[in-house]
């Protein structure tokens, strides 16, 4: 586990599938803008559970580093992934994606948590490069990177479909380690 200040990550586990369905159910439309539609299942136990057995099937593949975050009461407040993780050695990435529930956002989580996993991304992955995106509306995020040393380089036009409309993406980089 990682910790820093009120702010802890950890490898996601079966028993979160509980609290992140209660989180993303109650922030359906609070995400709306920024994700993609989902079906039914997504915001049940049930359908949580079948996500985190694939996210931790990509883990022990080595192709995902899926966390969540966690409050100073150890209690679920968020997710935190490494997704698209390239380890050969001509390559080393991965790309990072992030929420934080609605009843825990404006407390500095998500930037403590990106800080965190860029520890891991370095640390434990040996990755060398770290890569995001957000929706160019989505100002929040785009401060948490920046203030994690990432800088844009490029936007991807009409790249994801959110709330009927495709819509551009910010992409951002930061080399591990500088």
């Amino acid at each position: 586990m990682r910790t820093s200040s009120n702010t802890r990550i950890r490898l996601i586990e079966p028993t979160d599938a509980a609290p992140i369905a209660a989180h993303r159910a109650r922030d359906v439309d609070a995400f709306r803008a920024w994700e993609p539609a989902q079906p039914a299942d997504f915001f049940t136990p049930e359908g949580q559970e079948e996500r985190i057995d694939g996210l931790l099937a990509g883990y022990w593949a080595g192709t995902l580093w899926p966390g969540v975050v966690l409050a100073a009461d150890d209690q679920v407040i968020g997710q935190i992934t490494v997704g698209g993780i390239l380890p050969q050695p001509h390559l080393r990435r991965g790309s990072v994606g992030y929420w934080i529930a609605t009843v825990a956002q404006n407390q500095g989580h998500a930037g403590r948590a990106v800080g965190l996993v860029l520890r891991v991304m370095t640390d434990e992955l040996g990755l060398h490069r770290a890569e995001a995106s957000t929706n160019l509306e989505n100002l929040p995020s785009q401060r948490v990177l920046r203030r994690n040393g990432f800088s844009p380089y490029g936007v991807a036009h009409s790249s994801i479909l959110l709330d009927g409309s495709w819509r551009d993406g910010l992409l951002w980089e930061r080399i591990l380690g500088d």
